[in-house]
């Protein structure tokens, strides 16, 4: 048994094809979710690594990066959007054996990403100090962490193509393609960090802009790699010099289905920013100790995001088979083990709590609030695994509306007031805010797992 699974692993990480509409479903989800997972794993090692090295230089600019990020999470709604609406077009291509279709939706994706990032990095570099101060920030925080703030908002574009770009490969299954680039990205930006934050040899301390240069050429790597493999087919997906041959309709359709995946994200991390800028209100230590266990948290979070892309892919790719129930039971077999994964991640939060926040700061008021933070969380870890499965698919089969309804109601219309109702007017402080997270995480995978047995995902045509 332990030889099969090795075995499994190898060929997972190695980039074997999975055979995705045929076979033992298990397997197929298996040998995408391992290199999706793993993908997500250095993504999220590269949160807790920055911000473990940010913490050295003080609360001001921990609190900077928090801001910053709350920010970001608007660049990476729009991007992580596009991508889902190009992970469900180029599956369902992929699932109807039209490979040329996928590469032309990969490519107009990227004419859209490079519109959207020109415009949000023009925005972000002329208005970061405004924005920093609408965010509650205060003069020593702008001072400290202006610089980092302009250069992660002027360099977006970079954060867009590397989302998308990984986009493009999980929808035609090459999972390994996207766990390699962001290998390659997050290795190099892991080194850079304390080269370029405390200085080595001839290279100056640049403080907190030496973080944002490490991610800006560890993630610029990253896609320079994507490329490749792009045009020299080292992958399933080959671009053509005829592929970029502008087709309105190819946008339009990316547009709308990258609307709702955009929608869903922007939902979020407008209630996120609501959110941040609620605890901002307590004071500094409570808003770092928010950050770092935000950190902490999104690195259980993505391997389990990574978990529920390989669901995406299943249901886009066996729709376009012509093969609905096929791509449901993989939705619930993908739930399952992103259960287990997100059980076992939960105890070790619940029990080791304020030992790995110790990790990242010694002062004990921050500590305090972040351990809160990560304990509350954690209690809805089982509700989140399912949840974020179920969304996802819905998704992969190019129903992108639906989840942005179910995200509007559940966050903006319950979780934010709910956020209030129990910091302010219970006297409750962070833990209310913490607290209204995950009643109403749980409250989502509820609403989503009914609406998702209704069964009308199957039918979209895209």
């Amino acid at each position: 048994m332990i030889k099969k699974t090795w075995q499994l692993i190898r060929l997972a990480v190695r980039g074997d094809e999975s055979d995705i509409v045929e076979g033992n479903i298990d397997r197929a989800i298996i040998l995408l979710a391992i290199p999706m997972m793993l993908e997500m794993v250095m993504e999220s090692l590269f949160a807790v690594v920055d911000i473990f090295f940010v913490s050295r230089l003080g609360v001001n600019a921990i609190a900077a990066v928090g801001l910053t990020e709350s920010m970001l999470t608007i660049i990476y709604s729009v991007g992580i959007g596009l991508a889902m609406g190009t992970t469900a077009l180029v599956a369902r291509r992929t699932g109807e054996k039209d490979l040329r279709g996928a590469s032309i939706a990969g490519t107009h994706s990227i004419y859209i990403a490079l519109t959207a990032s020109i415009i949000i990095g023009a925005a972000g570099v002329l208005l970061s100090e405004d924005i920093l101060r609408l965010m509650g920030a205060d003069k020593d925080v702008i001072t400290e962490g202006i610089g980092f703030t302009r250069l992660m908002l002027g360099f977006n574009f970079i954060i867009m193509l590397l989302f998308l770009i990984n986009g493009i490969f999980r929808g035609a299954g090459d999972a390994a393609l996207a766990m390699r680039s962001l290998w390659i990205a997050n290795g190099i930006n892991l080194i850079l960090d304390p080269a370029l934050i405390f200085g080595i040899g001839p290279i100056p301390q640049m403080g907190i802009e030496g973080a944002a240069l490490a991610t800006i050429i560890g993630r610029a790597s990253g896609v320079v790699y994507q490329s490749y493999h792009l045009s020299r087919a080292k992958g399933i997906i080959k671009i053509c010099k005829g592929d970029w041959l502008l087709r309105p309709g190819i946008i339009k359709k990316l547009l709308f289905l990258s609307a709702g995946g955009a929608g869903q994200f922007l939902i979020g991390s407008a209630s996120w920013i609501f959110l941040m800028r609620m605890i901002s209100g307590f004071g500094s230590a409570a808003l770092a100790g928010y950050t770092i266990a935000i950190r902490v948290i999104i690195f259980s979070l993505l391997p389990a995001w990574g978990i529920s892309n390989a669901a995406a892919t299943m249901v886009g790719q066996n729709l376009g088979a012509k093969q609905p129930e096929r791509a449901e039971k993989s939705v619930w077999r993908t739930g399952y083990i992103n259960m287990i994964y997100m059980g076992a991640v939960m105890v070790v939060y619940l029990i080791f709590s304020q030992q790995i926040i110790a990790l990242f700061t010694d002062e004990t008021v921050v500590l305090q609030y972040a351990a809160s933070c990560l304990t509350i969380l954690s209690y809805g870890y089982i509700f989140y695994a399912y949840g974020m499965v179920i969304i996802q698919s819905f998704n992969g089969s190019g129903d992108t509306k639906t989840p942005t309804i179910i995200n509007f109601f559940v966050y903006w219309l319950f979780q934010i007031p709910l956020a209030y109702f129990l910091s302010t007017y219970l006297s409750t402080g962070p833990e209310g805010v913490f607290w209204a997270i995950t009643v109403a995480e749980s409250v989502l995978t509820i609403t989503a797992y009914f609406v998702f047995r209704g069964g009308k995902w199957k039918t979209v045509d895209i």
